[in-house]
């Protein structure tokens, strides 16, 4: 299944809240859920309207939709990181979050390092960053706790990361990592727990849709 490149803004009317896919836009007056908060399509004004509960299996779908949408996944990717997620130890729905959450692309969002998980993927994909000393361009790297992100030293030359330099603070930075704002070089302390997660997904939703499969 190919990447969705249309209009993000109607992935969170779709799933009916925000997903915080075009970074500080969601915080302003100019989110689409602000003005419209409904789904998107010719009838989707209507469908805020109809009576029923939604089947079991609908909710589901839609957790599961919601949670790659969050996380810019595929569905093969998606699939993978859940058969994964079944063969750690613990419950499959916080193994699964982890996984989403050790993406490197994720780590660049959660550092403040990027406005969205989109545009994480752009500045790792064109090859700013290196794990352990490493240049790496994949944005789906799982990070494990003793990894250390740095900037290359020809990207820490850019306007960009000069601006950011004065610009990040890292006090919004999650406790299972640490930054330091100077170098831009980060490392990660820990695996996240589920308390420090703050996506709005029903993770056990999401296993029981792929227990019906």
């Amino acid at each position: 299944m190919a990447r969705y490149t249309g209009p993000v803004c109607k992935l969170c009317r779709r799933e009916g809240e925000k997903l915080f896919l075009k970074g500080s836009r969601c915080l302003s007056p100019k989110c689409a859920i602000e003005k419209r908060a409904y789904p998107p399509g010719e009838h989707g004004r209507d469908t805020q309207f109809r009576r029923g509960r939604a089947s079991d299996f609908l909710m589901q779908l839609r957790e599961k939709q919601k949670a790659r949408r969050i996380y810019g996944v595929y569905e093969r990717q998606f699939t993978r990181y859940f058969r994964k997620a079944t063969r750690q130890t613990g419950l499959t729905g916080t193994n699964l979050l982890v996984l989403l959450e050790s993406r490197l692309d994720n780590v660049i969002y959660r550092l403040g390092i990027a406005s969205s998980r989109a545009q994480a993927r752009q500045l790792v994909s064109h090859g700013h960053f290196m794990i352990n000393g490493r240049k790496t361009d994949v944005p789906s790297a799982l990070l494990t706790p003793g990894d250390v992100i740095s900037l290359r030293q020809q990207s820490a030359r850019t306007t960009y990361f000069k601006e950011l330099r004065q610009e990040i603070d890292d006090r919004r930075v999650p406790d299972w990592l640490s930054l330091d704002t100077k170098n831009l070089t980060a490392k990660v302390k820990s695996l996240p727990a589920r308390e420090d997660m703050d996506v709005t997904i029903n993770e056990q939703l999401v296993v029981e849709y792929y227990s019906r499969r």
